[in-house]
């Protein structure tokens, strides 16, 4: 069974880190000559970077891939703590202020702490192991989203391949048919040749009128300049090399896309060469199955 892949996909997944912040992971791919990963980021967290695009290299050859984190963090009201210099200076001044009203009351402790500066917030020292534990848990989960990624790439693979697969079948069906219709033209090209010189020349025994030898030869080179068995021979050798890369399970779509250039090339020159509109609409209805061929190839990693 065939291994394609697509280079279409997408991946989800969430989670909790140790310290209880939730995040999301979002991976998705389209078509790409490459590979490229574009990833965001929350601020803090850009020493992931490397370690992610190892990672995805390692599983994916082609595409454009977008990778985005976001952490939600429940919001807290930090943590206030007096400024000691500052209280003292508050405390003096409110002491002092009490002391020259007569009959004042003495300032409260509330009054004193709402005085600007004397409550600051709270420097909480980074603790560098609960970081590496944070940076882990999203790495791993990184690598669960992209096994998701692979798995759905491999999915829609799965149905590129039945399509490509459709596909050959039909333009082997059509060769067929052109083989079929070439190997009457010599007699068609001979038949009219006659029937042309039998208006120019009219009524009478064209034999006598023109040689055999002469005829013959006339009707050899049309022969060969309507000859499409190489492009024949062409077309089957690619559809077997086609069918052949469905099989490998390797990264082919490099290989698939120059193929379909090919066969482009071969169903014109067949188109060009053709001496009868049968053919010509039979080479047609060939260059629009392998456009199509061309469209789905153009999916594969």
């Amino acid at each position: 069974m065939s291994k394609l892949a697509s280079m279409t996909g997408f991946a989800r997944e969430g989670g909790t880190l140790p310290d209880g912040t939730s995040f999301v992971w979002e991976l998705r791919s389209v078509n790409g000559r490459g590979l490229d990963l574009r990833l965001r980021l929350p601020g803090g967290l850009d020493a992931l970077e490397p370690a992610l695009r190892e990672a995805l290299g390692k599983r994916l050859k082609r595409g454009n891939v977008s990778a985005t984190l976001t952490v939600k963090r429940e919001e807290r009201a930090p943590r206030l703590t007096p400024d000691p210099a500052a209280l003292e200076q508050a405390i003096a001044l409110v002491l002092s202020v009490a002391a020259r009203i007569p009959g004042a009351a003495p300032p409260s402790p509330e009054a004193v702490l709402t005085l600007p500066g004397v409550l600051r917030a709270e420097v909480v020292e980074p603790d560098e192991a609960a970081e590496e534990a944070r940076r882990a848990a999203l790495a791993t989960a990184f690598a669960t989203t992209l096994d998701g990624l692979v798995a759905s790439r491999a999915r829609e693979g799965a149905q590129l391949a039945t399509i490509l697969t459709t596909l050959l079948d039909e333009i082997a069906s059509l060769r067929e048919a052109a083989a079929k219709e070439a190997a009457g033209q010599p007699a068609a090209q001979r038949a009219r040749l006659m029937e042309n010189l039998a208006n120019l020349l009219g009524e009478g025994d064209l034999r006598a009128r023109v040689p055999e030898e002469r005829l013959a030869q006339e009707v050899a080179l049309l022969a060969q300049r309507s000859d499409v068995r190489e492009e024949l021979d062409r077309l089957t050798a690619h559809i077997n090399e086609a069918r052949s890369l469905l099989k490998s399970g390797d990264a082919v779509g490099r290989k698939l896309e120059f193929l379909t250039q090919e066969f482009v090339r071969e169903a014109n020159t067949l188109c060009s060469k053709s001496a009868s509109t049968a053919l010509t609409r039979i080479g047609l209805d060939l260059k629009a199955a392998i456009e199509r061929l061309r469209e789905q190839a153009a999916n594969v990693e």
